[in-house]
């Protein structure tokens, strides 16, 4: 689950899920969409992450760990709002590349 909120004057992005050996996961992040970098907390692959707008449904996403950057993606909403597609891909901070795609319904 992704929830997006409002954060004073920036958005917090919270995620809880489960990972590929069926341990909880939990993350945060804190910034606005402007293409800088701020810090993610929770993630064992990235440190921070930087958003930019690319439409009025998509993002652009760059993940980083150590002041490198470790992969890519976007985020898109679809037009009738109902679900976002997440697609990534990079590489873990044990060197193994990764090509990711999610979907989220809303609720």
């Amino acid at each position: 689950m992704v929830v997006y909120e409002a954060a004073g004057d920036q958005v917090k992005i919270t995620s809880n899920g489960v990972d590929a050996k069926g341990k909880p996961t939990h993350s945060q992040w804190t910034g606005r969409f402007d293409g800088k970098n701020y810090p993610v907390t929770g993630d064992p692959n990235s440190d921070a992450r930087s958003y930019k707008k690319i439409d009025d449904r998509t993002l652009a996403m760059t993940i980083w760990n150590h002041g490198r950057v470790t992969g890519t993606g976007r985020v898109a909403v679809s037009a009738d709002g109902k679900s976002r597609t997440v697609t990534s891909s990079g590489t873990t901070a044990k060197g193994k590349n990764f090509n990711n795609t999610a979907v989220f319904d809303k609720q």
